[in-house]
């Protein structure tokens, strides 16, 4: 008898164990607001310069619901971020989590300096930036945020000219025929400004379809015939037609000046334009998916969210990672800053920000994420950028050739960079 009542005592013990330890892992396992408290530590690069306190905010809002989680935010300004990042990771002294650009994330990803991010939600996420995130199936970064390119023109001069506005329709051959049509308004009023450097040309490449790299990113595909047509209707602009301004018919002034001083007819440039052209412009101006040639591609820029593999709490790391690019607390924040636009999947959640104008075509920026082309990066994406850079400036001043300056170009990436 009393070993039985000694063995019923045992037991039920041992059930109240099991279920104690159960909960405890279910609590801690979700990053919930009962786990143990912990402090992470976040730095980023794309608040600084106006944006602190927004992302102050959203720390707030995200602390709320879960105040177990504290987050020290660091902020550090672009010119000096990826340097410092690059010394903190080569000496183990890098944050819990930091922000990346997805120029410097493959390299980051290939190195095997970033952790994956799982055990979280994260289908709120919009699936092309949350896949150029994704390397072999393998998710180690999580778009924070997205902006791209469309097609700002000026109302004003295209009245006058006698042009239609731009249409989601237009090709590459309507865009050339109007900013003939408004060169012709005088000697100092020019139909477009688009400039020839690289970031321009993977984007116009895709839009003549061509690519810089074929499928598998195994070998460049510069010198293409298709490459080729898309680089010279860039320098022609210039060269031929002269409906883009020379560097000396600039006269020292950047795009964005000119446009704003209304000599321009038309940019195309990052939606990020909007609140200094509103500020900067005395004339009527609004906004159109970018034509192309055989398709249309649009540029999409996007930065991310990524996980040291050595934090010591990855799964609270991970939540707030997840929190702030996909919760709708955080992009309600973000989007009554006027900044960037979250990544989100549901375009209805991002429904606020097609109320503010100017432009009046805000509807245009979603209508270009049909169209998204991402930059084709690879380990040595800074080189590769600055060799066809160089030899597109050649091209556009009228030294070589376009057909020589690409050829050059192909040489030059495939004697210094190795792919695959």
């Amino acid at each position: 008898m009393k070993k039985s009542k000694l063995f019923s005592l045992i037991s039920c013990l041992l059930v109240a164990v099991m279920l104690f330890t159960a909960c405890g892992a279910q609590n801690g396992g979700n990053g919930g607001n009962e786990s143990e408290e912990v402090t992470i530590k976040y730095c980023n690069f794309n608040s600084s310069g106006g944006n602190e306190e927004t992302l102050q905010k959203m720390y707030e809002a995200f602390h709320e619901e879960y105040p177990n989680i504290t987050v020290e935010i660091e902020t550090i300004g672009y010119d000096d971020y990826f340097t410092q990042m690059q010394t903190r990771v080569a000496g183990d002294t890098a944050p819990d989590c930091y922000e990346l650009n997805i120029e410097n994330f493959a390299a980051y990803a290939n190195k095997g300096q970033l952790a994956e991010i799982s055990g979280v939600d994260v289908s709120g996420l919009n699936e092309t930036a949350l896949n150029a995130f994704n390397v072999k199936g393998v998710q180690y970064g999580l778009p924070e945020s997205f902006s791209n390119v469309v097609l700002i023109y000026n109302k004003d001069l295209f009245d006058k000219a006698g042009v239609a506005y731009p249409t989601a329709d237009w090709t590459q051959a309507d865009l050339q025929k109007a900013a003939e049509a408004i060169r012709a308004l005088g000697d100092d009023i020019f139909g477009i400004w688009q400039p020839i450097t690289y970031n321009e040309f993977f984007k116009v490449v895709a839009q003549y379809g061509g690519s810089l790299l074929n499928e598998d990113k195994t070998e460049f595909t510069i010198n293409s015939e298709a490459n080729i047509k898309a680089a010279q209707a860039l320098v022609d602009r210039v060269l031929v037609s002269n409906v883009q301004p020379n560097t000396v018919q600039q006269g020292g002034m950047g795009d964005w000046d000119m446009f704003m001083s209304g000599k321009l007819g038309m940019i195309p440039t990052g939606i990020w334009a909007f609140q200094t052209f509103t500020e900067g412009c005395n004339f009527n101006w609004d906004i159109a998916v970018e034509p192309g040639d055989t398709q249309k591609a649009t540029h999409f820029f996007s930065n991310c969210v990524v996980m040291n593999p050595k934090t010591e709490h990855p799964q609270e790391t991970a939540t707030w990672l997840a929190w702030l690019t996909s919760s709708t607390k955080s992009a309600d924040i973000r989007l009554a800053a006027g900044w960037d636009l979250p990544a989100l999947a549901d375009m209805d959640a991002l429904s606020s920000y097609l109320s503010i104008t100017p432009p009046e075509n805000r509807e245009a920026v979603f209508e270009s994420l049909n169209y998204l082309v991402m930059p084709p990066v690879i380990e040595d994406y800074a080189l590769m950028s600055d060799i066809i850079g160089q030899y597109l400036e050649k091209a556009a001043s009228g030294v070589m050739s376009v057909t020589d300056a690409l050829n050059a170009a192909q040489a030059d990436c495939v004697a210094q960079i190795k792919l695959g």
